[in-house]
């Protein structure tokens, strides 16, 4: 038998490959990879995508999890490599570096306005001022003044923690190391986007090629990698630029700037670059103007962008609309179309998450799109792949959904093969074979296996150690599916007494006393956990960040949200002995008369029936109660503490919103409430401290008169947050 080709095999897929076509692959990917790592991290001249590089390191992953005992010892998975990070200080940002919500067409532009219209109470039909700006592709960084002198420099990181990387940038020629003119304050932080300006890119590879030395992929790879290197000379080498943007911490020095287009002015008076192409925009049609004319312009710019950012011109406006999730609810990055591709479909295979959902993935014949090497795409359910008739074998349109997320936008039927087949959606788990069902008002197919099926258990703890929940730094995947296969984790408890086989884990191939010794100290750093990230690490379908922190500051202890929520669970089951319909939220509403902690959950604001339906339902299952149990015998849960906000009246109060607010919308009311450090709820509860009665008032008006719960009017309210 002849055998195949190297090329041959990185075509197949893993589940292909036998053992010895396993350990041919792994050799390819453990030298592909390092000479990567050596161009990247010693070099600062990547060859590939960042996307393409993980999925060389996602395949050797994969084979390792699948053929554990061929992990080599010099495999990538084992090496802790120099990041580009390792060799500089952390810096916590005193604001978050925070991301801005994406649009992609003009509905979404139209939407957005609407939004700012409908949470500031202005009408329909007004016009909103905003300031329009090209959307710099680049490395973005925060730059800190004192007394108008540059002191520090840092780059965005996870938006919470970045890297020091002052003496890199101070090598900039048109960042200002002293403020110039006046209003300088003590403290101003400006933040902006770190670029190479295609010109210069061209002059430094050509420059480097002279030399033998190896180019740069594209300007953006090369200034990132240019403001990360350790030698601060090195930097200094690169012609690297600076565009400022927007402010952060500050102390008075720009107090006297009503606007945002008054802020820019006030950068470029300080002596920082403003892009020239920013414009002033009086409404919609004006911002939809200047998107198509700056898209228009792209290809002939001396930079790299990828959409304009629309801001709202008010500051007042801005600190009034706040945030939302991550993001700024006053801003928008509006995106250019995505690029597409055509390639082959050669097989739909089926995910199983943690939650038991199963989620088609098409495996594409690799293609570049928009520079990045796509080899997979999600198709979403099965009802995509109905409507969109895609089958396997087909030739398919690909684009990178906001130029990150690949997906198929259509089939190209008139190349599709004769003998082609509908692709019949799986009924069965492929991992458990448990029956596969689809609710009535779902378009998910799940998993019934629970905690029996394999994906779903590993799943789950990959979902507790990961990053937002107890953040275990060095419990991958590939350890997680290895330990699982051991028998030493199955469940999230059992992270916590992997020190039980400390001498078995430095006996793997692959480890060793200081390995070991690392991953046991990062599971012994994580054994008191903040209740909102243990909440979260549990995996509650429907249960992400957001409402994890919801939780934990309405409950404040574990022992009052477990109890809480087992009282509920109680009080669900009898409604469903009880109740003659089929609809569940029918079921819900009969369990919320019978269960007061069904009726406190529910008013929680930000939870709605079906969310707190999920939550429930998570505690009725007596195996999720034991591993509840364990955990609280493996680790501590301190009590929530909200932030602090400074000396507000309503901090920790509990409050109600009923009918309509003249001054400020009802979204304006709440969210102002929640910056005070306030609760605000859905329905009034004994628990309830004020409801703030507006016009044409409601049951809960009456219902806080029924409970003795002191009620205000809107103007009070507005006295007594002070405004």
């Amino acid at each position: 038998m002849t055998k195949k080709p190297a090329a041959t095999i990185a075509a197949l897929r893993v589940d292909e490959l036998t053992e010895a076509q396993a350990e041919k692959e792994l050799a390819r990917l453990a030298a592909e990879i390092a000479h990567h790592d050596k161009l990247y991290h010693q070099k600062d001249a990547p060859e590939i995508s960042d996307a393409a590089y993980d999925a060389l390191v996602n395949r050797n992953k994969a084979i390792e999890a699948r053929f554990p005992g061929l992990k080599r010892l010099d495999s990538p998975s084992a090496r802790v490599g120099a990041a580009p990070a390792s060799g500089f200080a952390k810096v916590t940002h005193s604001r978050p570096m925070l991301s801005l919500d994406n649009g992609f067409s003009t509905e979404d532009v139209t939407d957005f306005l609407g939004r700012i219209r409908r949470f500031l109470k202005l009408p329909d039909d007004s016009d909103i001022e905003m300031v329009a700006e090209p959307k710099i592709d680049g490395l973005s960084a925060a730059l800190t003044y004192e007394n108008g002198r540059f002191v520090q420099g840092a780059t965005r990181g996870d938006g919470s923690v970045g890297e020091d990387i002052t003496r890199n940038l101070a090598t900039i020629a048109d960042l200002p190391k002293q403020l110039h003119g006046r209003h300088q304050g003590k403290l101003i932080e400006v933040r902006g986007e770190v670029y190479m300006r295609h010109a210069d890119f061209r002059q430094l590879n050509k420059t480097r090629e002279a030399d033998g030395e190896a180019v740069f992929a594209n300007p953006r790879n090369a200034a990132a990698g240019s403001v990360r290197q350790l030698d601060p000379a090195i930097t200094a080498s690169r012609p690297l630029r600076f565009f400022a943007y927007a402010e952060g911490e500050t102390s008075g020095a720009i107090d006297d700037c009503k606007t945002h287009w008054d802020f820019l002015e006030r950068l470029k008076e300080w002596g920082f670059t403003v892009n020239p192409l920013v414009k002033r925009c009086e409404d919609e049609k004006a911002l939809l103007a200047f998107y198509e004319k700056i898209g228009a312009q792209r290809a002939k710019l001396d930079y790299d962008i990828d959409g304009v950012v629309y801001k709202v011109d008010r500051r007042d406006w801005q600190q009034r609309l706040g945030f939302v999730g991550r993001a700024p609810r006053w801003a928008l990055a509006h995106k250019f179309p995505a690029e597409r591709a055509e390639t082959r479909l050669n097989a739909i295979t089926i995910q199983v998450g943690r939650t038991g959902a199963l989620t088609p993935v098409a495996e594409l014949e690799p293609i570049t799109v928009g520079g990045v090497v796509v080899s997979r795409a999600t198709l979403h359910n099965e009802d995509e792949i109905e409507r969109k008739d895609i089958r396997e074998g087909d030739w398919v349109v690909v684009q990178r959904a906001g130029d990150v997320i690949p997906q198929i936008v259509e089939v190209i039927k008139k190349r599709r093969p004769r003998d082609s087949k509908a692709y019949k959606f799986p009924t069965k788990c492929p991992v458990c074979h448990s029956l596969a069902i689809r609710e009535i008002d779902e378009a998910v197919r799940r998993c019934t296996g629970g905690l029996i099926c394999p994906a779903q258990a590993v799943e789950r703890l990959r979902h507790f150690v990961s990053r937002g929940a107890a953040d275990i730094e060095g419990l991958g995947e590939k350890h997680i599916q290895a330990f699982w296969d051991e028998g030493w984790l199955k469940t999230p408890g059992d992270i916590y007494r992997l020190t039980n086989h400390r001498d078995e884990l430095v006996a793997r191939e692959g480890w060793g006393e200081q390995s070991v010794k690392k991953l046991l100290d990062a599971i012994e750093a994580r054994r008191r956990l903040p209740l909102d990230r243990f909440i979260y690490a549990l995996g509650i379908r429907q249960v992400g960040e957001q409402t994890a922190k919801l939780l934990a500051r309405h409950y404040e202890t574990l022992a009052a949200w477990r109890d809480a929520m087992i009282e509920a669970s109680q009080g669900l089951k009898q409604a469903m002995k009880q109740s003659t319909e089929d609809l569940p939220l029918d079921v819900w509403r009969l369990a919320g008369s019978l269960s007061p902690a069904i009726g406190d959950l529910d008013a929680i604001e930000g939870i709605g029936p079906s969310v707190a339906n999920d939550i429930v339902d998570f505690f009725a299952e007596p195996h999720n109660r034991e591993v509840l149990k364990d955990l609280e015998r493996e680790i501590e849960v301190p009590p929530f503490k909200a932030p602090k906000i400074g000396n507000s009246p309503v901090a920790g109060k509990t409050v109600v919103f009923t009918g309509t607010l003249e001054t400020m919308g009802r979204n304006e009311a709440k969210a102002k409430a929640e910056s005070l450090g306030a609760k605000v709820a859905g329905s009034v509860s004994s628990k309830t401290d004020y409801v703030i009665v507006g016009a044409d008032a409601g049951s809960k008006a009456k219902k806080a008169a029924e409970l003795g719960v002191k009620t205000l009017s809107e103007q009070d309210w507005i006295k007594l947050i002070g405004g």
